[in-house]
């Protein structure tokens, strides 16, 4: 269960002398956007600089503007890193997974017997069902999609889907899942923030995030039927045989799957799930695959730390089977360790609790409060780039202002989870999008438009916040109604 190491400063535990106005807050804020929109988009530079930039000029503000020795600003950095310890855990592990998985030819064994049984118009709706259901079951979108993710974007290209539209549909499903899981760190996260009871929080988020899920399939189906009767027969044939000639595909290179699967739904954390699952794939490279693939021990875990460049003979399916290892995760572990040291000193400047204590002014309805919740939440994904920090801050920041409204705390876990972590894989900064544009090979803004549970959660939330619809009073299990959706923004004692 996800828990927080620190807790995050409000407008009032900071000292008078050091609380940054409102315009000094936003200055790091806008430095930040701008030396990513500049350095990314326009010099093309990876995000590591532009992050690193960021970073120092709120050192810079902190320090020299507001007063706050090096001291305090590093803690702000390492609480920031601790935050998300955990997620970097598992990231170096499940880049060994997919490595070992690769080897021992469970990933290649997916693909081949997947390409059997999808066709074009299935396979976008069958993928987003298949990574929900796993999800749900293991609570990690991260691994489903360095798994099972990894695997679809192979079947897919085999079928001639656009690595994109796969990317966005396993997406769809894994975070879907995860949002519904009791074992997500997230979901556990978003109820312990916001005081509420994991059980209630889960059964909050089922019918925002089922309705999102169906329109979903809807469109899917709709991009499926598109490529129907175009299924290219000579490169599945090809692509099968490349398979077949280098790896031993038969029931037992299953192994790692089902040991990783079976720990997580006996409720072993994601943590020592994976490292079992490494474990296993080791093994089965080594008993199963046997010295065409692996001729050694030591060989064995050389794939772990050092990945897979696969010689099968077809490009296509070496690029697709080739993989970092350990090795390959330092690109997204330098961007996730900037993210997370950013989003920590932002915070410890105050800059981030300012900034909420505005956002508190002007949320005068239980339309405005839920609309502002999610923007909030959306803000902290692009400002502090970072999943955890846009369920942290705003789900302890608006806890109050909640009760003032007398609304239940549920209505708060949903709002920080539904436009919090969700949209954390639509930001390329970030870590949620950082980690899976690389796992998946697809660029963030390149899956993005495919990625419809990105946009039809915070949207679907947006709505019940304006019409009332869920939005549940404490004490009773009535809702807010329509009053407190088309109240005045400026004045409402709902």
């Amino acid at each position: 269960m996800a828990s927080l190491s620190f807790e995050p400063l409000t407008y009032d535990d900071i000292p008078d002398d050091e609380r940054p106005s409102f315009a000094q807050a936003l200055v790091p804020v806008i430095g930040m956007l701008v030396f990513l929109s500049v350095g990314v988009i326009w010099l093309g530079l990876d995000p590591q600089l532009p992050l690193l930039w960021g970073i120092i000029l709120t050192g810079v503000v902190g320090r020299y503007w507001l007063g706050l020795s090096w001291t305090r600003l590093s803690e702000g950095i390492r609480d920031g890193i601790n935050m998300g310890m955990s997620a970097l855990l598992i990231l170096l592990v499940v880049y060994m997974l997919i490595s070992t998985w690769t080897a021992a030819g469970t990933i290649p064994a997916l693909i081949y017997y997947g390409l059997d049984l999808l066709s074009p118009a299935v396979f976008l709706p069958a993928a987003t069902l298949l990574s929900a259901i796993v999800t749900f079951a293991i609570g990690s979108s991260w691994t489903t999609a360095a798994t099972l993710g990894v695997a679809f974007i192979g079947i897919g290209s085999g079928l001639g889907m656009p690595n994109a539209m796969t990317a966005g549909a396993v997406l769809t499903g894994a975070y879907t899942g995860d949002k519904i899981s009791p074992f997500s760190d997230t979901t556990n996260l978003a109820a312990a923030v916001t005081n509420t009871d994991l059980m209630t929080h889960v059964r909050t988020m089922r019918v925002g995030t089922s309705i999102a899920l169906a329109i979903s399939l809807v469109a899917y189906t709709a991009l499926g039927l598109t490529a129907s009767g175009n299924i290219p027969v000579e490169r599945v044939a090809e692509i099968q045989t490349a398979i077949a000639s280098t790896y031993t595909v038969n029931p037992l290179v299953f192994a790692p799957l089902l040991v990783t699967f079976v720990l997580a739904l006996r409720g072993y954390p994601a943590l020592p799930s994976i490292i079992a699952g490494v474990v296993a794939g080791t093994l089965t490279q080594l008993f199963v695959q046997g010295p065409v693939a692996i001729d050694t021990f030591v060989g064995a875990w050389n794939v772990a730390f050092a990945g897979t460049s696969p010689e099968t003979g077809v490009a296509t399916v070496d690029s697709l089977l080739a993989s970092g290892g350990l090795l390959g995760s330092s690109w997204t572990m330098t961007v996730i360790l900037a993210s997370l040291s950013l989003g920590g000193i932002l915070e410890r400047t105050g800059c981030i609790a300012v900034i909420a204590h505005e956002m508190r002014r002007i949320l005068t309805s239980v339309a405005s409060l839920t609309v502002g919740t999610a923007a909030s939440s959306l803000a902290m994904n692009a400002i502090a780039a970072d999943q955890y920090m846009s369920i942290v801050v705003p789900g302890m920041s608006f806890r109050g202002l909640y009760d003032e409204f007398d609304l239940e705390s549920r209505n708060l876990s949903r709002a920080v989870e539904s436009a919090g972590t969700t949209t954390s894989a639509l930001i390329p900064w970030g870590t949620g999008g950082a980690y899976m544009a690389d796992v998946l090979g697809v660029p963030t803004l390149q899956y993005a438009p495919y990625y419809f549970l990105g946009f039809l959660s915070p949207l679907i939330l947006v709505a019940m916040g304006l019409t009332g619809w869920r939005i549940t009073k404490q004490g009773s299990d009535t809702q807010a109604g329509l009053r407190g959706a088309f109240a005045s923004f400026a004045d409402d004692d709902d």
